[in-house]
């Protein structure tokens, strides 16, 4: 009898283990590591290196001045290799594997205002590492691959 009482009183200690260790894990939002100011450190356009930083052969010299500014959290400034500014808002996906930019002006071609990043690796806010989700026209139409860092 003493053990089925002890069996009843541990069942619902056991029920409510198991449905605690099922919730859905949160995860943290990266905002709080990538809101600052990056500049390229090494870029790919398709497989091709073309810039690293530093290096006085590189293929697209003009990412030098390539500047993603995250640091404030309504608006993003993004002059790329070009040297064109665009400023707009940015968000990072619910599950930070995205980087989205939207609301752009002016309007990157073929872009209808947004441009959205993959998310490489988790940031630790001594690097940034990015890749485009669609082709850049600015680049021959490839998906480019940043290695950023903050400058």
């Amino acid at each position: 009898m003493k053990n089925e009482t002890l069996v009843i009183r541990l069942i619902p200690v056991l029920l409510l283990s198991i449905l605690v260790g099922c919730q859905p894990k949160t995860v943290a939002p990266i905002t709080s590591l990538i809101n600052k100011v990056w500049k390229a450190n090494t870029v790919k356009e398709a497989d091709l290196l073309v810039f690293t930083l530093g290096a006085t052969n590189n293929i697209k010299p003009g990412y030098t001045n390539f500047r993603l500014d995250l640091s404030r959290a309504d608006t993003v400034q993004l002059k790329d290799v070009d040297g064109r500014l665009t400023v707009g808002t940015w968000t990072v996906s619910t599950d930070n594997k995205r980087l989205i930019l939207a609301n752009l002006n002016p309007k990157p071609t073929n872009t209808g205002g947004s441009v959205e990043y993959y998310i490489l690796a988790e940031p630790d806010g001594s690097s940034l590492k990015l890749e485009r989700t669609a082709e850049s026209r600015k680049t021959g139409n490839t998906i480019d691959q940043y290695e950023l860092i903050p400058q």
